[in-house]
């Protein structure tokens, strides 16, 4: 009973997603079997277990609906863009963008700042403004000085 407890947190620890491990180097994996099939559809590697969890749920969500098990079920959005072609390409394809987006977000969060986005649904969102520092070395011109105080808006 106890080696069957300590087993199984051990095992939550490896896999911390379903669809999803990761290699001796540390790279995080997600890949799926296809239904009544052999084969495996590959939805990539991951620097993050989270973004290669998003790409696993975005496969699995295409190809067995919204009763498929998630990880992030908060997470998938119905959009308009719906696959009409449930080839394996296709879903290869729309799962590596998810993941792909999630572990660049992933990456540039951790970079900034210490804190990790576990599953922020909306981390695809594009910044709002981007603050330009001034190089401290030049003096300062008169069209530097009508700028924005070097913050520039893309709306």
């Amino acid at each position: 009973m106890e080696g069957e407890k300590r087993k199984q947190r051990q095992h939550q620890q490896d896999k911390p997603y379903r669809g999803i491990r990761m290699r001796k180097w540390g790279k995080w994996v997600a890949e799926i079997r296809e239904p009544n099939k052999r084969s495996r559809i590959w939805l990539g590697s991951y620097s993050s277990p989270v973004a290669a969890a998003r790409a696993y749920d975005t496969a699995v969500f295409y190809l067995r609906g919204p009763s498929a098990r998630l990880n992030f079920p908060e997470c998938i959005v119905n959009d308009e863009h719906q696959l009409h072609d449930l080839s394996a390409a296709s879903i290869r394809k729309k799962a590596t963008e998810v993941g792909a987006r999630v572990d660049a977000l992933q990456t540039a969060v951790h970079n900034s700042s210490a804190c990790p986005v576990e599953s922020n649904c909306n981390s695809y969102t594009k910044p709002t403004r981007v603050v330009v520092k001034p190089d401290l070395n030049e003096y300062p011109s008169p069209e530097s000085c009508e700028e924005d105080n070097g913050i520039i808006s893309f709306n």
